[in-house]
């Protein structure tokens, strides 16, 4: 599965404006798109779309597909996944990266409250399956590391369907499934989740 990883901190900046990461996405989830069906979908104007357009190309991370003519070509992402430091002594890379990491995180809050607030009209089956809470775990660094590598093991099958169409049940629907994990603070002797339901 093909990954950009960005270490220059002015491509992590330019990546953490938030309309940015909703074009990636967009190119990501319908393959190409023209900075007017861009501007049909977000609700940007068609001169936002192309000028954050030639900013995610500059950077590597959006490319035109070398068809149409002008505000009609067609304009697609590089790769399927980005990744960005999680750890680094550079001091100014690692403010970028911070600043791209609380972007993120703040786009699945925003999707994840947009869901809470509408799932009551969605079918029963998906209300019940879409999983929201947590586990309290008591693991080392490597372990943690070997965790989320299982996990991303299990995704792997279902990732792949995202470029074979004909392999997607009838009834499949993009999710976002997100993968977060972290030390917390010790306070006290707490060993489960806070915020569980049955599901999770």
């Amino acid at each position: 599965m093909d990954r950009r990883q960005l270490t220059d901190p002015r491509a992590l900046r330019a990546y953490a404006h938030p309309f940015r990461l909703t074009l990636i996405g967009l190119l990501r989830r319908e393959s190409a798109v023209t900075a007017t069906r861009a501007a049909e979908l977000t609700g940007e104007s068609v001169a936002s779309c192309s000028y954050h357009l030639r900013m995610l190309a500059k950077y590597g991370l959006a490319e035109q597909t070398g068809e149409g003519q002008g505000r009609q070509k067609p304009w697609r992402a590089t790769t399927a996944f980005t990744s960005w430091p999680g750890c680094t002594a550079d001091p100014e890379v690692r403010e970028a990266a911070t600043a791209l990491s609380l972007a993120v995180v703040e786009r699945y809050f925003t999707e994840a409250t947009r869901w809470l607030e509408n799932r009551h009209t969605e079918p029963a089956d998906w209300q019940e399956a879409a999983p929201l809470g947590d586990a309290t775990i008591f693991v080392t660094a490597a372990e943690l590391k070997e965790l989320d590598e299982k996990v991303w093991e299990l995704l792997r099958p279902y990732i792949r369907r995202a470029d074979a169409p004909e392999q997607r049940p009838a009834a499949a629907r993009r999710v976002s499934y997100v993968r977060f994990g972290h030390p917390t603070r010790e306070s006290g002797t707490q060993t489960r989740g806070e915020a569980e339901e049955p599901h999770a």
